[in-house]
């Protein structure tokens, strides 16, 4: 009577650990959302590139670099989108089988959560510099027609900056707190 109590007691236990282990592909979903989602932007991209060129004979250098800048951006959104899908679907949910296909991401190899979470940071830096100085493009547009920057400009530059100042020392501690644990584990 004890050996069967104990023999249920484990099988709903191994019952119990592999709904929870199978929990992971709740996940799956949330990364086709995303993938639809990138492609949405892509098509972001396409507009954004037929504005540039539509305007660009009457266009100033700067109002070019802040399209250029806008293609730069949405490609560095659409990058961070990607690690999110695939770092996180390799880590969270399963093992992607590429074959033979010699097209695997170096960076499959080595990932795991910090490494994404540095990698991520990394982007989301990047792409709040990449708001920063358009924003500081679009300062020098104005004060060069204008007397002074308004108020308002200069809080929105004032929150960009500090938002990016967050950004990056949080990319600096993360890569930190990683290389802290890779020393430990070696």
């Amino acid at each position: 009577m004890a050996n069967e109590k104990q023999s249920l007691a484990k099988k709903l236990e191994h019952g119990l650990e592999y709904f929870i282990f199978a929990s992971r592909w709740v996940q799956a979903p949330i990364y086709v959302a995303l993938i639809l989602a990138a492609i949405a932007y892509a098509w972001k991209s396409v507009q954004e590139l037929l504005h540039l060129l539509t305007g660009f004979a009457a266009a100033t250098e700067s109002s070019i670099m802040v399209g250029i800048l806008s293609l730069v951006d949405i490609s560095m959104v659409a990058n961070l989108v990607n690690m999110v899908v695939v770092g996180g679907y390799v880590t969270f949910v399963s093992r992607i089988d590429f074959g033979d296909n010699g097209d695997r991401p170096d960076w499959l190899d080595h990932i795991n959560a910090n490494t994404l979470k540095v990698k991520l940071a990394g982007s989301l830096a990047s792409i709040s510099a990449i708001h920063l100085l358009k924003s500081f493009i679009a300062i020098t547009e104005t004060v060069g027609t204008t007397a002074a920057m308004s108020a308002n400009q200069e809080k929105v530059i004032l929150w960009q900056a500090i938002i990016h100042g967050v950004f990056l020392a949080s990319m600096i501690l993360f890569a930190w707190g990683e290389k802290m644990q890779r020393t430990e584990a070696h």
